[in-house]
This record gives C-alpha cells, sequence and structure tokens, in this order.
C-alpha cells in the first residue's frame, strides 16, 4: 500500500542496530532520547520496528514466540534532523522459559524501564485480537512506577497490532473494546498500512517533544 500523500511525518532516512545486551551492566551508554518497545512474545514487535524504521530485516523477527532474550537498540534518523533510538525489549508471557530465565528477563526489564535515564517513551504492544491480558497490565503497572533515576515522566503508549489479522469493518470494534479494557488511548497498526505507521511516528514524536513537519 501506498504511504499516504498526506503524511506530515518526517521519512526515516538512516537506521542501525546499535548493539544488544542481555545484561543490565552491558547496556550502551545513555545518550540522546529512547523509546522502548515491549510486549507479548509474538505479538509482532520487531515486525513493527523494521516498519518504522523502513528496514526489511533490521529487526530480528521470528516465527518462535520467546527467541529474543537480549534488549537491543536501534537508531534512527529523519529527514529533518531529528535523532531517537529505539529499544526492543524482549517479549514476555512465553510459558516454555525456565524460572531462572524469567527472573533474568524480569531483573533485566525493570532495570531498563526504571533506571534508564535517557528512556523517554514506552509502547506498549498488544494483540487486537487478544486485547489487554494480564501479563500487560503489569507491564503497564510497571511503566508507571516511580523511577529510580531522575527523568520526566515517562509517555506511554497502548498500540493493537496485526490489524490486517482482522477485516476491515472489526476495525474500529476491536479497538473501541481494548480502549474500554485498558481505559487508555488505543492506537491500531498494521505492518501492511504504512498510514498507521505514520499515526505511530505522529504520536511518538508528539510524546517526546519532536515536532512534527513533512521532509
Amino acid at each position: 500500500m501506498a504511504r499516504s500523500t498526506s503524511s506530515r511525518v518526517p521519512r526515516i532516512v538512516e537506521a542501525n542496530f546499535v548493539g544488544s545486551s542481555p545484561k543490565p551492566e552491558h547496556l550502551p551508554d545513555p545518550v540522546g532520547v529512547e523509546i522502548a518497545f515491549c510486549g507479548r512474545s509474538n505479538v509482532g514487535k520487531s515486525s513493527l520496528l523494521n516498519a518504522l524504521m523502513l528496514r526489511r530485516n533490521l529487526a530480528r523477527t521470528s516465527n518462535t514466540p520467546g527467541c529474543t532474550r537480549q534488549i537491543a537498540f536501534f537508531q534512527a534518523r529523519a529527514s529533518d534532523g531529528t535523532v531517537v533510538r529505539l529499544v526492543d525489549l524482549p517479549g514476555y508471557g512465553y510459558a516454555r522459559r525456565s524460572k531462572s530465565e524469567r527472573i533474568s528477563w524480569g531483573n533485566l526489564v525493570e532495570e531498563y524501564l526504571l533506571a534508564r535515564p535517557t528512556l523517554a517513551a514506552v509502547v506498549a504492544l498488544v494483540d487486537v485480537r487478544r486485547g489487554v491480558e494480564a501479563d500487560d497490565e503489569d507491564l503497564l503497572n510497571l511503566v508507571t512506577a516511580p523511577a529510580r533515576v531522575p527523568r520526566p515522566p515517562l509517555g506511554v503508549l497502548l498500540v493493537a497490532t496485526k490489524l490486517d489479522k482482522l477485516p476491515r469493518s472489526a476495525h474500529t470494534p476491536a479497538l473501541q473494546r481494548i480502549r474500554r479494557q485498558s481505559q487508555r488511548p488505543t492506537l491500531g497498526f498494521s505492518v501492511k498500512d504504512p498510514d498507521t505507521h505514520d499515526r505511530l511516528w505522529q504520536e511518538l514524536r508528539r510524546t517526546i517533544g519532536f515536532t512534527t513537519t513533512a521532509g
């Protein structure tokens, strides 16, 4: 599908992999502005990141839930010169992980979300067909907890992925159901619909204080 000609979002002109870490002490130096993306395993997080960065395979995708077990950092530069780091957090809710792995995941993600001084916003992803589940609520509660370092309050966005898995007539009812369930504004996202990519970028830029002008 062609990108909307009415888009007012500067186009991403460069995107790179910065690094990844399985432990908090190995995270890249905190510089710039970071937006974290989190959600259940197999929610479509890597596909969403690739779509936002206009890259096909920069973020790792897998058909195996629970494959990503590190925090991955990407840097994107837009045509207006703004630069932001997109951070891919390991997915949660994968039952086959051992107890020690789940504890390690929790420690890594909690330390990043609560103690990263450059973190400005968190995008919580849910499958539009499943809505907000117990693990998602736990994550939303975590990101609204007091930070362990001085920083402004996090912007939190709820995004319902995989809209293309539903008929178009079901999009609005499904999103309304999630909004009622979560009591939060919710954006829909489809990797096949560039207009949803633009709307998410617009909201992200507004949340982190970047002005949105065409470029």
